[in-house]
């Protein structure tokens, strides 16, 4: 699939470099071709990336089972990472497919989510859940990251079996 991606972003180009050497066509009409390919290519560029797997830097599902958690403390040259793979939760039902996320890293977040990790290699499930903070107002979405989200982990209680 990434293959047939690469082989038609070529032939764009290909096509592209064609219509701007040999045809005929105004400047303005020119620049507009070079423009749309441009916006393209960065739109083709962020699917791709979906597609190979890598984190996702949207925000975290309203509900989510916490499956792993790798995290990268900041450094003197990296800011740091909390990546996290979790199964959404919809209406109680896993999705089909969990999910890679990147979050910006905070302390209180590592710790968050190195003790739900702990809870995961002894065999307690954990389910998270992630809320929009509020009083974030203006320009936030220019901010990926936790600071967005109110993120908390918990057990995933135990089923009722009914009385017999």
């Amino acid at each position: 699939m990434t293959l047939a991606l690469i082989l038609s972003l070529v032939v764009l180009v290909l096509l592209c470099t064609l219509a701007l050497v040999w045809s005929r066509w105004p400047a303005w009409l020119k620049g507009l071709l070079v423009a749309a390919v441009t916006v393209f290519y960065f739109f083709a560029d962020d699917t791709a990336h979906g597609l190979a797997g890598w984190p996702n830097a949207d925000p975290l599902p309203e509900k989510f089972v916490l499956l792993a958690a790798v995290i990268e403390e900041p450094g003197k040259t990296t800011p740091g990472a909390l990546y996290v793979w979790v199964n959404a939760l919809d209406n109680g039902k896993p999705a089909r497919q969990p999910r890679a996320y990147k979050l910006a890293y905070a302390k209180d977040l590592h710790a968050l989510l190195d003790e739900g990790m702990k809870k995961v290699r002894q065999g307690v499930s954990q389910i998270g859940s992630a809320e929009p903070r509020a009083g974030k107002g203006g320009v936030s979405w220019l901010r990926p990251g936790s600071d967005e989200q109110r993120i908390t982990i918990r057990d995933i209680p135990a089923p009722q079996l009914p009385e017999k």
